[in-house]
């Protein structure tokens, strides 16, 4: 979440003519995030989320993901549900960008999660998968292994301005992930983006989770590589096994990783730490000036990258067989 676009006075009042929301009380942005424009609305009734969804975001696929955030709130995992208008519409327009208005999760993202915390994320994950089978949505993952190489070309001409070297290294491992990238894997909806900033406990208790604007179809275990790579290392680099072991144990109680997702995750992960990397090379070069958001470092995946390129078999993430 961010604030790349503002709201004005007769935005606002537009909005609460639009919506059966009470009369507003307060609006705040949300500088969290890089992708869209995010503001905390109080209103006489509740407190809602308004999204206005940026240039990055195309227009076509929020159907989509406001649809999957219904169907998974109506099968009970704890997301937010989009608010409809009086006309009974889940998108309108602010501030000539396309918005959606969503009800308001309790809870806070931890800044530096636990084991607990882990096996909550891991539990709920496998619900969310098993959740979404009968979704009748269809969105293509546009990040990746085939676009990776896209976003890093979009980025090359500041690479070494971030680290020398950077352009040779990554080639050579674009190279390796494009030719051995696993295929045939269980596939489904996934989140694609489960970073600790959008989920939320309560008390070590997994209250909600947010931000579906990268949900896609793909293999669940890349889902799962993706949050070994957002929740399982500490902040000096170090991968903390004890998290992994929860994260990945928890997923199976609900749903058992077959043989050939096991055998997988080790590139997996790298492959999700590449697809961070990326687009965090790119938004380190290109984040508009004034945004209220600070990119973040893109060197911290080049050093998880590496990490995985280390591990053997999936038994060095915790889960032995």
């Amino acid at each position: 979440m961010a604030v790349y676009t503002d709201v004005s006075d007769k935005d606002l009042a537009d909005l609460a003519r639009a919506y059966d929301m009470g009369d507003l009380l307060s609006c705040k942005g949300i500088a969290e995030g890089v992708e869209n424009s995010n503001f905390l609305l109080r209103t006489t009734t509740a407190s809602f989320i308004l999204t206005l969804y940026e240039k990055r975001v195309d227009s076509k696929d929020l159907p989509f993901f406001l649809g999957l955030m219904e169907h998974l709130a109506g099968r009970g995992i704890p997301c937010p549900t989009p608010v409809k208008t009086r006309a009974g519409d889940t998108l309108t327009t602010i501030a000539g960008r396309p918005a959606a208005l969503i009800t308001f999760l309790d809870g806070v993202s931890v800044k530096l999660a636990g084991p607990r915390h882990c096996l909550g994320l891991g539990e709920t994950l496998a619900k969310m998968h098993l959740a979404a089978r009968d979704f009748a949505g269809v969105r293509k993952n546009t990040l990746s292994v085939g676009d990776w190489r896209g976003v890093f070309e979009r980025a090359r001409d500041g690479a070494e301005t971030v680290r020398p070297g950077l352009t040779r290294d990554i080639g050579s491992e674009l190279d390796r992930l494009e030719k051995d990238w696993p295929a045939g894997l269980p596939q489904g909806v996934i989140h694609a983006d489960l970073f600790p900033d959008n989920v939320f406990f309560l008390n070590d208790r997994l209250s909600g989770i947010i931000d579906f604007y990268f949900a896609c179809q793909d293999a669940f275990a890349y889902d799962i590589a993706i949050c070994l790579n957002a929740w399982c290392f500490e902040r000096d680099g170090s991968f903390n096994i004890t998290k992994a072991r929860a994260l990945l144990s928890a997923y199976e109680t609900v749903r058992r990783l077959e043989d050939a997702e096991y055998e997988a995750l080790p590139l997996l992960a790298r492959g999700a730490a590449m697809r961070f990397f990326v687009t965090r090379l790119y938004d380190w070069l290109n984040t508009p000036p004034g945004a209220l958001v600070k990119p973040k470092d893109p060197l911290e995946y080049v050093r998880r990258l590496q990490f995985h390129r280390d591990v053997k078999t999936s038994r060095e993430y915790g889960l032995d067989r």
